[in-house]
């Protein structure tokens, strides 16, 4: 397993970052939003749930229509500017061999993910952990020793075969904007994004082990373009 950098985030959206973000995992849907095909409150009610799991708490119907909007109309200016990179000056760094984990908040505490995480330190220290308001995952190096944890957990969900590229930005660079492009570059090439993870000033994309090298590529010949 090669890996080139490492972070550990906890996750909490605002309300456009989440809509921001489901949208970005949902191809059809972000089809749909970019050739404006698709009724605003409608998609509101069907993601709310999503958004407020994503945010921590309520969220109003009305706010998520016009994060939608502004997201939809937010295509219009990306053409207005896209001479300017959406990547200048971000650093890419990638790793492969990782398994994505989830757990539910419901059915595990927290303090029993702390006593986790020592576990998967000792095994794998650059692990990563992301936390949201009904669950909680990791990042971690796919072993042996690993699957042996998890093993002793009946209430879990993974995912082996995949491959994480962390894109550091500026922090006057837009997170879910540079998300929004890179599924759409990666998209173009026939790669899709498995998962996206959002931070202040780093995103983590996840995407399947055998894509990784050429996504890999793929990011940093636009940041050089």
């Amino acid at each position: 397993m090669t890996v080139y950098n490492f972070y550990m985030r906890q996750t909490n959206l605002s309300v456009p970052d989440a809509v921001r973000e489901i949208i970005t995992r949902n191809r059809s849907i972000y089809d749909c939003i970019k050739m404006d095909l698709i009724n605003y409150t409608a998609l509101a009610v069907k993601i709310q749930k999503d958004v407020e799991a994503r945010v921590g708490g309520p969220v109003n119907l009305n706010t998520i229509v016009v994060a939608i909007k502004r997201y939809a109309d937010s295509f219009e200016t990306k053409e207005a500017v896209q001479n300017e990179p959406v990547l200048k000056d971000a650093r890419l760094s990638l790793t492969d061999g990782i398994v994505d984990i989830k757990f539910s908040s419901n059915d595990f505490a927290m303090e029993d993910a702390v006593a986790l995480m020592d576990r998967f330190t000792k095994i794998d220290p650059n692990y990563e952990f992301f936390r949201f308001t009904d669950s909680f995952r990791f990042l971690t190096e796919d072993i042996s020793d690993i699957h042996k944890v998890l093993e002793s957990f009946s209430s879990k969900d993974f995912q082996t075969g995949l491959a994480k590229i962390t894109i550091h930005m500026p922090q006057t660079q837009s997170s879910s904007d540079v998300v929004s492009y890179v599924s759409e570059v990666l998209h173009n090439s026939g790669i899709e994004l498995v998962n996206a993870f959002f931070a202040q000033d780093n995103i983590v994309i996840v995407v399947h082990e055998k894509d990784a090298a050429r996504a890999y590529e793929i990011l940093r010949g636009e940041i050089t373009r």
